[in-house]
């Protein structure tokens, strides 16, 4: 498709915007266009066509300029020659910061792909607190990159779903913008799972007429009943997305054959009474299934979304969902919060402020300001937003909204950090449960508390559920006792040092310390024992940090001492040129003996570790090889090696196939090989019990792509059931 003109921008915001003026996202268009020139994507087109579509989806949200200035140009402070300062002073502050907000931190170093994921994550959620549109031109950023992932690596396209999945859609579902979060969804899979993915939509299309008959009969049956009554209503039929289907089919075990309701009815009427006619109205036409409906206008969820929702089963026996909402709540649930930015300033209503709508977002902001270590920001995040929901009540009838499995600890916390802080106990439903009770939609609960109260327990961080009750324990912990939490720090610190058989002169020195306390911005080495101490830092991360260093120089040191007959130091930090016999590549030794251990004969793809041996140079095996792990006594001889992108190498796998015992079978399995481009060695067949064929068979391969080619291909043979390649 061609690249978004101005005008076809511009004419998308005059159909919502009343200021006919929008010469500013023309001149965005033009600074953007201007600022790409001559850089290309992974498709070989023009990158500036990618900011241009951003814009455009981000007029279907119906969006300000300043927004689609930002999304013509969120691309071009990380990616050109142009800065924050630069977009300030020709576009203003309010967009510079949108754009600024949505930059990603790509040029500042950090030591895992997972830590630089949870600063941008954090720095995101930062924006968005300030400014929520920060989000809505995330959103449609990562929506256009989904569309366009086609054109990149396999295994970018791999990395790329499995963060959308786990971020940007949840994100999206929370955020209410159902249209975008379904879209992400179906993009995902087609890189997860591909197979999948391309069956369903096959399967999906082969019954489309079949379908498309029993829906369109109810909603001409439907249609009938509601003229009768004199109610006013649009309906469609609207066919679920693939993804939905295929996690239906995943958690319960099903076939395609065997789920009816891929279609739902969405019924939309003018107000809420007409909602509940209707619902009347369906549940006397056809039989309702029992425990499958929700009022989610009686009890919006918490991205505002509301709704009827209802399963029926049809006159043919086939179960169906139908849907029913007003208009302002359709528009809700497409485009949630990004449908109530533009009114925020119009009501004084503190139930429906705006404000009130994004303060999850704030309570995000708080607790991340307690949280250092990156790992627990992505967990935290993922439970405590990406979660399905409890809703509980208080005894005066309030509703609150917690992470699913959460305790009355968690309750307390919600309610406020003072009844957390005394709480000592708590009744749910009028009866006394111990306080890792996991809490149940309806429940009531009361939470017991007491002025003599000392405070949470330490204990407690172990049982809560929501990220908001552990930064509040956690900030508690490090307002009451430093000295005390320092302490604590120490015993920990000692009690882990004792169990790995170290001592505290081999791991803490100054010039391994000292980086650590500035990558977790303490100021001083108390500090750490103190976060420690309150549960702020788990002690794995410290003491891993300052092991992974003295492992490094006992590994160096160990290199020195082998044999100068079995290695050669490499002075030269790059790799050999020519390329090494073995095909692969020993970390900082050139002329090295190197074997490629038979216990597990490691391909090129397979992630792998090498063993120092004595006298024998270094043997390597793959990471997941058995014999790594009677390796951990000795550690210090484990050394890191590589493969070597070396031509017309071949090495040897071993594959197990078993099938039901056939006439002709060894020799399909023979050709299934063959025809993989595999060089069989040897092959090993026997029958066994109840007539299952077993098959070992020694292959000469080129890498990990070429075995699974032949893996493939020997699961296609007739009357195979399992292929595994060999592990001793």
């Amino acid at each position: 498709m061609a690249i978004p003109t101005a005008d076809e921008i511009i004419d998308r915001v005059n159909i919502y915007s009343k200021n006919k003026d929008h010469e500013i996202i023309r001149k965005a268009y033009e600074f953007s266009k201007m600022a790409h020139e001559g850089q290309l994507r992974e498709s070989g087109e023009p990158f500036f066509k990618h900011p241009a579509k951003v814009a455009l989806i981000l007029t279907s949200f119906e969006l300000d300029d300043a927004s689609i200035c930002a999304g013509l140009l969120h691309d071009v402070i990380e990616d050109t020659k142009y800065t924050y300062e630069d977009i300030k002073e020709g576009f203003g502050e309010e967009i510079a910061n949108l754009v600024e907000g949505v930059t990603k931190l790509g040029k500042i170093p950090y030591n895992t792909k997972e830590e630089q994921q949870a600063e941008n994550l954090r720095k995101m959620f930062m924006a968005m607190a300030t400014d929520i549109r920060v989000i809505f031109i995330k959103l449609s950023d990562r929506l256009h990159n989904m569309k366009t992932l086609g054109y990149t690596d396999p295994q970018k396209q791999l990395d790329k779903a499995k963060e959308t999945l786990e971020i940007y859609a949840p994100l999206a579902h929370r955020l209410g913008m159902y249209s975008i979060k379904w879209e992400l969804e179906d993009l995902c899979l087609r890189y997860i799972d591909p197979d999948a993915y391309y069956k369903l939509v096959e399967s999906i299309a082969q019954r489309r007429n079949e379908r498309e008959k029993f829906i369109n009969d109810i909603i001409a049956n439907l249609k009938e009943k509601l003229k009768e009554v004199n109610i006013e209503a649009d309906i469609e039929g609207r066919p679920k997305h693939f993804y939905s289907i295929y996690r239906k089919m995943k958690e319960q075990n099903k076939e395609i054959d065997q789920i009816f309701d891929l279609f739902a009815l969405r019924v939309i009427v003018n107000s809420v009474k007409d909602c509940y006619a209707v619902l009347g109205l369906v549940h006397e036409m056809y039989r309702p299934v029992p425990g499958r409906f929700k009022d989610y206008i009686a009890m919006p969820k918490s991205n505002g979304y509301q709704s009827l929702h209802t399963t029926l089963v049809g006159n043919t026996g086939h179960p169906f969902e139908i849907q029913i909402r007003t208009w302002d709540m359709h528009r809700t649930a497409e485009y949630g919060l990004a449908a109530h930015w533009k009114y925020k300033e119009k009501t004084t209503d503190k139930k429906d402020s705006f404000d009130e709508k994004i303060s999850w977002i704030r309570r995000t902001v708080e607790w991340q300001k307690e949280t250092t270590d990156s790992n627990d920001l992505m967990e935290n995040l993922k439970l405590d937003l990406f979660s399905d929901d409890v809703f509980v009540f208080s005894p005066k009838g309030d509703v609150y909204q917690l992470p699913v499995h959460s305790t009355p600890i968690d309750f307390a916390y919600r309610v406020h950090s003072e009844v957390g802080n005394k709480m000592v106990g708590a009744r749910v439903n009028d009866k006394m449960v111990p306080i890792g009770y996991e809490l149940h939609n309806g429940d009531v609960v009361e939470i017991i508390t007491s002025a003599t109260s000392k405070g949470p327990s330490r204990d407690w961080l172990n049982i809560v559920k929501s990220a908001n009750a552990r930064a509040k324990m956690i900030q508690w912990f490090k307002k009451e006792g430093y000295e005390e939490n320092v302490q604590s720090g120490k015993e920990i610190v000692e009690h882990e040092l004792k169990r790995l058989k170290l001592s505290f002169n081999d791991l803490f020195r100054p010039e391994w310390v000292d980086p650590m306390l500035k990558k977790y911005t303490f100021s001083k080495l108390d500090d750490c024992y103190a976060a420690i101490g309150y549960g702020a830092l788990p002690v794995g991360k410290v003491i891993g940090r300052l092991k992974d260093e003295f492992e490094k120089e006992k590994k160096a040191n160990e290199i020195k001492n082998i044999p100068t007959d079995t290695v050669a130091i490499n002075t030269d930090s790059k790799k050999p040129k020519k390329a090494p016999p073995s095909g692969i590549v020993v970390k900082g030794i050139d002329n090295c003996l190197v074997r490629l251990s038979k216990c597990c004969n490691p391909l090129p793809g397979d992630e792998i570790v090498g063993y120092i041996t004595k006298g024998r140079g270094v043997s390597v095996h793959r990471s997941d090889c058995p014999n790594v792990a009677n390796f951990t006594e000795d550690i210090n001889r484990l050394i890191d090696v590589e493969w070597y992108k070396a031509k017309n190498t071949e090495y040897v796998a071993e594959i197990e196939v078993f099938a039901n015992d056939r006439t002709g079978l060894f020799a399909d399995v023979s050709s299934a090989v063959i025809d993989a481009k595999g060089k069989i060695n040897a092959i090993n067949a026997r029958v066994l019990q109840d007539r299952v064929a077993m098959f070992q068979v020694e292959v000469q391969l080129t890498d990990i792509d070429h075995l699974n080619k032949v893996i493939k291909s020997l699961r296609k043979v007739d009357s195979v059931y399992e292929v595994r390649r060999k592990k001793n």
